[in-house]
């Protein structure tokens, strides 16, 4: 769009603005992604002429924030990529994290200094309850890329400013790591920042995930003498789950997060225990006989209550009348356990509530884990019941 366009349509953008604002209606509606934010920030008290939460971090609590933060792997490459531009095209590269701290920010001198006026500063919290309706705070809350120009943000003072962001996450786990984002003078704006900041979020995902892979090989290799002679089944994994290694059983990928004395239900090794190791996780089958769980379903009270004794700390469960009938029965039928069919003859005298079976249990399940195990259901291994009924 040329800059006369431009221009044009950011007096058109101004007249939206205030007509909002000033509880008129507007000629034409904000777009809305636009109109949500506004929402979100009048609600929040947000003064569109006010100077809002301007004042950042001390430059200590920067720095921690950078050395926590998993973008610091990648912001050479996002600055590689965006940054080459910035001073001839006179916008900044903008890095936040999951809070909307502004943790890294290069570009333009005189850019810069204009950001500086505007706090748009390294330490300043950039999201919608601080700032107002801004690129990077809506693109938290939309938890999608955001691109926003002139007055379509709420503050009078960003009117000048256009702003293109992306939220950027771990692919280890899915979590969201923090916000790239592009800004610069609204008339200088060009149609291709948005892709590049698109390009950059691709970028730096995927050299997240090749440093997830090199760490999963020095992890592998790290656990190779260990392992030598071993010819039990295991598997060793990274903090996240991820498998590094495996041996005696079928590759996965990944198996649930460990955690320090927490049994987990691993496919092809039952219940484990997982181990700690330097920088991961040994996972192996418990010892045969073991009993990871003593349990005590208590019917005499009402409700029943269930009494778990195990590696984690001792918990107890209030069930319903029908959740302390199933786990009765499953404990009455032994280590061969019962099919949605049995339970439904025992429960209901005939097999046509299999359905409804099958419900009560993946409802349990939620609250009892690895105590229950499936096809058939029966009480998960190394699990010892006892049912006091009088």
């Amino acid at each position: 769009m040329a800059t006369h366009d431009l221009a044009m349509r950011a007096r058109d953008l101004v007249r939206i603005h205030d007509a909002v604002l000033s509880g008129s209606t507007p000629t034409e509606r904000p777009r809305a992604v636009v109109a949500r934010s506004w929402s979100r920030v009048l609600g929040l008290g947000v003064d569109p002429d006010g100077r809002n939460g301007r004042e950042p971090l001390p430059v200590a609590a920067v720095e921690e924030r950078r050395r926590a933060s998993r973008l610091s792997l990648v912001i050479d490459e996002i600055r590689e990529l965006l940054a080459g531009a910035a001073d001839a095209s006179n916008y900044l590269v903008v890095v936040c994290d999951a809070s909307g701290v502004v943790l890294w920010r290069s570009g333009a001198t005189r850019v810069r200094r204009q950001a500086d006026v505007l706090g748009f500063a390294e330490g300043a919290t950039w999201t919608e309850r601080a700032v107002g309706t801004n690129a990077i705070g809506t693109a938290l809350e939309e938890a999608a890329p955001v691109q926003l120009f002139s007055a379509e943000h709420f503050e009078n003072a960003q009117v000048p400013w256009y702003c293109s962001a992306s939220p950027i996450h771990d692919p280890i786990d899915g979590s969201l790591l923090g916000v790239v984002d592009v800004s610069g003078p609204a008339l200088s704006l060009h149609p291709a920042i948005e892709a590049l900041v698109t390009a950059s979020v691709r970028l730096a995902e995927s050299r997240l995930w090749r440093h997830h892979g090199e760490g999963l090989e020095q992890l592998r290799r790290s656990v190779e003498p260990l392992l030598t002679g071993v010819s039990s089944p295991l598997l060793v994994v990274d903090d996240h789950g991820w498998v590094a290694a495996h041996q005696g059983v079928a590759v996965q990928d990944r198996v649930e997060v460990p955690q320090t004395d927490r049994v987990i239900a691993v496919p092809g090794l039952g219940l484990c225990l997982p181990e700690r190791l330097r920088g991961g996780w040994l996972i192996r089958p418990r010892t045969s006989g073991e009993t990871l769980f003593a349990a005590t379903l208590d019917l005499r009270t009402s409700p029943a209550t269930l009494e778990v004794r195990g590696p984690d700390a001792p918990w107890r469960a209030a069930l319903s009348p029908r959740h302390a009938e199933l786990l009765s029965l499953l404990a009455a039928a032994g280590p061969t356990g019962l099919t949605a069919s049995d339970l439904s003859r025992k429960l209901h005298g005939d097999a046509d509530h299999q359905v409804s079976v099958r419900a009560e249990i993946s409802r349990m399940r939620r609250t009892l884990g690895a105590l229950l195990a499936t096809q058939p259901y029966r009480l998960g291994d190394g699990v010892a019941l006892t049912v006091v009924r009088d």
